[in-house]
């Protein structure tokens, strides 16, 4: 009988940080995206799906909360997650961010907790962002929501604009051109300190930069600020060239 191979481990693959992500069924654009924003040294992702309706209703997003928790226990137990994420920035307005976290912490109950509404509010303040263009593509009960949510938390909607479009599959199918020139309508003649193009369905990655230099101030999306604000909980200063000026913001000091 042959011996068994020998082997040695090591701490395995998430040497600077263990991320996961709550990913809806029906979110087409979300780890896509991240991989602009997350870098692959030293960080690794894992990813689960959340079951969703095709349309966002307040209605459906509340009922994400009965099953966050069985998404997050489909994460690889054996990791020592530093952070795990929830993608949808309506669902967290509708269940709250104390809600996402509980359920999350059912099964992960020492891993940080982040969701975009958690993340846009410690964007703007790191960046220092008091009134803002909120851009949505949610139909006016969940946008209706949303705009509440950031003002409760003291930040003044200088001017707000939505695509009124409650099927997923359309979201992830508007493209980036459209997103930019929807930005530049919505800014013009308005005085803002900056951006917020809410939803992990839309394609921003592509045109964040380039909204930037067009506008003048900083340019946020879902996407962008759920990833910006793991890596800062996780201790990853990582800028990386995709992520507008949020990136260039080392630390949550402010934002705490």
């Amino acid at each position: 009988m042959k011996m068994p191979l020998a082997f040695e481990t090591d701490d395995g693959i998430g040497t600077r940080a263990t991320l996961g992500l709550i990913v809806l069924k029906t979110d087409e654009t979300i780890e896509h995206e991240f991989r602009c924003f997350v870098p692959t040294d030293g960080v690794v992702l894992y990813h689960s799906r959340v079951q969703m309706a095709a349309d966002v209703t307040a209605e459906s997003l509340a009922r994400m909360r009965e099953d966050i928790p069985r998404a997050t226990s489909m994460l690889p137990e054996t990791a020592p997650f530093d952070v795990i994420g929830y993608g949808c920035t309506s669902g967290a307005t509708v269940i709250g961010p104390q809600g996402v976290a509980a359920c999350i912490h059912e099964h992960y109950p020492r891993a940080a907790v982040s969701e975009p509404l958690s993340a846009a509010r410690a964007a703007f303040e790191a960046l220092g962002l008091r009134r803002i263009a909120l851009l949505s593509p949610y139909v006016e009960p969940v946008s209706r929501a949303l705009r509440e949510a950031f003002q409760a938390s003291g930040t003044e909607i200088g001017a707000f604009a939505s695509f009124d479009e409650g099927r997923e599959s359309v979201v992830a199918r508007m493209t980036p051109r459209s997103l930019l020139a929807a930005i530049e309508q919505t800014v013009a003649g308005q005085e803002v300190d900056g951006v917020f193009m809410s939803c992990t369905n839309l394609r921003m990655a592509p045109v964040l930069a380039e909204a930037e230099r067009r506008i003048g101030v900083p340019v946020l999306a879902s996407n962008q600020v759920l990833a910006w604000h793991m890596m800062r909980l996780a201790g990853v200063q990582d800028a990386v060239p995709a992520g507008g000026r949020l990136f260039g913001v080392s630390g949550l000091e402010q934002a705490a």
